[in-house]
């Protein structure tokens, strides 16, 4: 990790605390995909810190997104430049699919209050338009879809796209609008907006990170009834969603020549109380020094015939 990146991770921790968010340990035992979790209130968000946005791989945007949707948490890329060009402050950009903004922007957000407007994409940069603003302005000032289009410079076609919800507009034709209502018509980007897609959750659909855990690739086929996602870059190697029981269950599997066990642990017990999520440790022979995970061993879990049982040991 470079000083640029150390900086700029202890610059997002402070601001988060500032802010009165609850923030978990860095997660650094190994490499992950997100560097803390952070909680205020109902607002849960993983965050991963980069000075390239570039350096954020579509392998861990994937898993981020699919660990973010499972403990219904929103996900966030925090950098500073991209092909060493500045990215722009107050400006949402996209990294596989997950949103990325500045160290300011992200200070304005969590400190200030102020969204940002404006979202940069492939052609360019634009926002999202209130439709309902603009249908009922217009309406109140008595002109037709027509005459708008035309005093704004823009067609009946892309005017009508507006209303409905169908487009978005450039900054150029947001501030247009906006002048001829007399009406803020940019919505504000959420970036504490919960992950709506990824992929399932299934075991059955991510062999791929837990291929080197044979054991748990057994008990968690077991699991029929329960939402689970295996992770490979992060502290922990699954989250399982039991929803009879409204229980979420965050845990990891011992690897018997693992030297940072300890140190991993005290990141799976931290992110758990930030997602509220309850800590396992399935162990072979290595020893836990911290004794406040509850373990289980590969004997005893090879037991388990049923949510249930898990949910017992927990």
């Amino acid at each position: 990790m470079t000083c640029g990146e150390m900086e700029s991770l202890k610059a997002t921790e402070a601001t988060l605390k500032e802010a009165g968010f609850a923030v978990s340990q860095r997660c650094r035992s190994r490499p992950s995909c997100f560097d803390f979790a952070a909680r205020k209130n109902e607002n849960v968000i993983f965050i991963k810190v980069e000075l390239d946005v570039d350096a954020f791989s579509s392998s861990d945007s994937l898993e981020l997104k699919a660990i973010s949707k499972c403990v219904s948490a929103a996900s966030l890329l925090i950098a500073e430049k991209t092909r060493e060009k500045p990215l722009e402050d107050d400006t949402v950009y996209s990294r596989h699919n997950v949103s990325a903004i500045t160290p300011k922007t992200f200070q304005n957000i969590i400190i200030q209050k102020i969204n940002p407007l404006i979202q940069a994409g492939p052609g360019g940069y634009y926002v999202e338009i209130d439709c309902e603003t603009i249908k009922r302005r217009r309406q109140e000032m008595g002109v037709s879809v027509g005459e708008l289009a035309e005093k704004i410079g823009i067609s009946r076609r892309t005017l009508y796209g507006y209303e409905r919800g169908m487009a978005k507009a450039s900054v150029a034709a947001a501030y247009n609008l906006m002048w001829a209502l007399g009406a803020p018509v940019a919505k504000p980007v959420n970036v504490f907006e919960k992950s709506k897609s990824q992929r399932k959750c299934l075991f059955a659909k991510a062999k791929y990170a837990i291929a080197r855990h044979k054991l748990l690739m057994r008990i968690l086929r077991k699991l029929t009834h329960c939402h689970i996602t295996t992770a490979k870059r992060a502290p922990f190697d699954f989250v399982i969603n039991v929803p009879e029981e409204k229980m979420r269950i965050i845990g990891g599997v011992a690897d018997n020549r693992e030297k940072e066990l300890d140190k991993r642990v005290n990141e799976i017990l931290s992110v758990s109380k930030i997602v509220e999520a309850h800590p396992i440790l399935v162990t072979e022979k290595q020893e836990v020094l911290n004794t406040d995970i509850p373990c289980i061993s590969s004997k005893k879990f090879s037991k388990i015939k049923d949510p249930e049982d898990l949910i017992s040991t927990v």
